[in-house]
């Protein structure tokens, strides 16, 4: 099973100290390059990652940072070892005056790097659907079903895991990386190839609710967000501007909704 490595440790106790080897998330980088007809090739920033679905994961943070609407922008795809490079069609919508980053793209960071603040909040323009509406078992459906599907996280306990739900509480799709944003980006992807669908989901993340993560979706058209953490005053700003129903601090007793409150049963 990949996404993660085998570290050699020291465990102190009461007892002393034993050694003994433990299993650690893996993290390395990835560089993401597109090339344009018009404005060339430009790498758009290092990802530190987990190893695994690469593709999507590109895919997905092209959508949401507003340079590709489909996956019809994209002329070809190529990966190799810790670097993807993704050959644009025309259509795309891609400027490397708004979308190309002064530094690396960290595990925990979404818009760090951006030349123009401006342009990551604006470009979020997606109408919600109105039709989702979810009960308090369905976020309790989320928590178990997802807590057992994070294989990763089962052995290392250093994995994020993104999901998307139907109004039911069922798990569509789930996927784990060591960053959130990078998680929430290869759930996004997989979708691209295949349309959205017609029945809306919602979103599940296993972290807090960052700015970063409730832009992107919205932008992928979640009109639901469920966190297990905390939000940031940006985060709950920006789902109430979008009309998003944000769950917060989400638990098997409780969860707090910062908006969107109509959307529950």
């Amino acid at each position: 099973m990949a996404g993660f490595e085998s570290r050699e440790i020291a465990k102190l106790t009461s007892d002393g100290i034993s050694r003994s080897i433990d299993h650690v998330t893996s993290e390395s980088p990835l560089s993401i390059i597109v090339v344009s007809v018009k404005h060339g090739q430009h790498e758009l920033g290092i990802t530190m990652r987990t190893e695994g679905h690469d593709d999507i994961l590109s895919m997905g943070f092209l959508y949401s940072e507003g340079i590709i609407s489909s996956a019809d922008d994209i002329e070809q795809l190529l990966i190799s070892e810790n670097q993807v490079i993704v050959k644009l069609k025309v259509e795309a919508l891609f400027d490397p005056t708004q979308h190309c980053r002064r530094s690396s793209v960290t595990s925990s960071c979404g818009l760090c790097g951006r030349i123009n603040l401006e342009n990551g909040l604006n470009e979020v323009d997606t109408q919600l659907d109105e039709s989702m509406k979810i009960h308090f078992d369905a976020v309790k459906n989320c928590i178990n079903s997802v807590i057992g599907m994070q294989e990763i996280f089962s052995i290392t306990g250093g994995s994020h895991a993104c999901a998307s739900f139907t109004s039911e509480g069922e798990i569509h799709r789930v996927f784990e990386d060591v960053g959130r944003h990078n998680a929430f980006d290869k759930l996004v992807g997989s979708y691209l190839n295949e349309g959205f669908g017609e029945r809306p989901l919602g979103a599940f993340v296993s972290g807090r609710a960052s700015f970063e993560l409730v832009q992107k979706s919205i932008r992928a058209g979640y009109p639901i967000m469920i966190s297990v953490g905390a939000p940031s005053t940006m985060a709950v700003d920006l789902a109430k501007e979008h009309g998003m129903t944000l769950g917060c601090f989400a638990k098997d007793e409780s969860v707090k909704f910062f908006s969107g409150v109509r959307r529950i049963i």
